[in-house]
This record gives C-alpha cells, structure tokens and sequence, in this order.
C-alpha cells in the first residue's frame, strides 16, 4: 500500500504546521489495507470536563482514513477528500494515548470507505467511526 518514496517518517513530517501535528497525532503503522496512528490524551485534546473531547477523535479518524486512501492512490493523477463521516463515542479516556486503526471497507473508482477504530491504552474501545472519501482526478 505504501508508495516506494514514502515512509513513516515522511509521512509524519507532513504534518508540520497542520491540525494533525496541533493535536499530536501520529502515523505508527500502515499495512496492505490499514493505518494506524495514535494521539496523545492532554490539554490539546480535552473537553472541559477532563475528557477526550469527541471531536478529537473525529479528527484522528479522519486524518487516518485520509492517509490511507492517500497512500494507496498517490498524489499523481487523483486523490481523495472526506465527503461523509460518523462516529459513536461509546467510552471515555482521562489520560495516556489513544490507538486509532482505520481499515479500508471498500476500494471503489469513485469512493474509499474506511471503518476506523479507536481504543485506549488498555484496548477498550473508545470511539468507532465509518468515513467515505470522494476520489477525484487532478485537473491538468
């Protein structure tokens, strides 16, 4: 899945003044039709009550879903754009990383649909979320 000029450290280093690197979110693991990442839970990513805000982990969600489908059509001719995504916060997290798998449900011409799972650090299930990205051809 991984493009040969592309590696973990490139990949991360492409977070350098975006939302991913505000948030401390980093890309850990990619496999054939997989990501993984992990964001630190801290004042960047709480809510008022102490909490992992869940919009945090819709945007680690995100950036992971993006980056797979980014690595698996390269930045050539096409790439892709999140046009929906949804999210069930079903536990809560005070302290440590979350662990954020996203894997690739369906490879279309015109759409990626990724399911992406987010656990603490004891692998209980935090947050589960289904995005779909919209494959689109660079303009010439």
């Amino acid at each position: 899945m991984i493009p040969e000029d592309i590696n973990l450290k490139s990949l991360n280093a492409v977070n350098k003044g975006t939302l991913m690197e505000s948030l401390g979110i980093e890309f850990t693991e990619v496999g054939k039709d997989y990501v993984k990442g992990t964001m630190p839970v801290d004042e960047r990513t709480f809510q008022p009550m102490g909490l992992l805000h869940g919009g945090a982990n819709v945007a680690l969600s995100e950036s992971l879903g993006s980056v797979g489908t980014y690595l698996i059509l390269g930045t050539k001719t096409h790439y892709g754009v999140c046009i929906e995504i949804n999210a069930n916060h079903v536990g809560s997290v005070m302290e440590g990383n979350v662990i954020g798998t996203a894997r690739l449900l369906h490879q279309g011409k015109t759409t990626h649909i990724w399911n992406i799972e987010i656990r603490d650090n004891q692998d209980k299930l935090i947050s589960y979320s289904r995005m779909t990205m919209m494959i689109l051809e660079r303009q010439k």
